[in-house]
């Protein structure tokens, strides 16, 4: 059973930081793709940022400079380091999986930036 399980959102000032962490399980980690999406409310859901299984990593423009995807296969970890948030940051952020078509998922954590 694949499962991948977001944790770290929360509520940040502007210009804050946040680390989110998704560990997966049910899945041969190292070969996968892994991406961060957001979904804010009322909008589709987007990439923020994804990193290849062998490390290259591509960002939403939107992101690029303050955000940092990072993946640990030894732990079957994947991370994204938040700075320089922004209230438009405000969304729930969700963990993916991919590989050839194959498609997972995470339930989500939400992320506000608030003063």
């Amino acid at each position: 059973q694949v499962q991948l399980v977001e944790s770290g959102g929360g509520l940040v000032q502007p210009g804050g930081s946040l680390r989110l962490s998704c560990a997966a399980s049910g899945i041969r980690f190292s070969i996968f793709a892994m991406g961060w999406y957001y979904q804010a409310p009322g909008k589709q859901r987007e990439l923020v940022a994804r990193i290849s299984s062998g490390g290259s990593t591509n960002y939403a423009d939107t992101v690029k400079g303050r955000f940092t995807i990072s993946r640990d296969n030894a732990k079957n970890m994947v991370y994204l380091q938040m700075n320089s948030l922004k209230p438009e940051d405000t969304a729930v952020y969700f963990c993916n999986a991919g590989l050839y078509g194959l498609d997972y998922w995470g339930k989500g954590t939400l992320v506000t930036v608030s003063s």
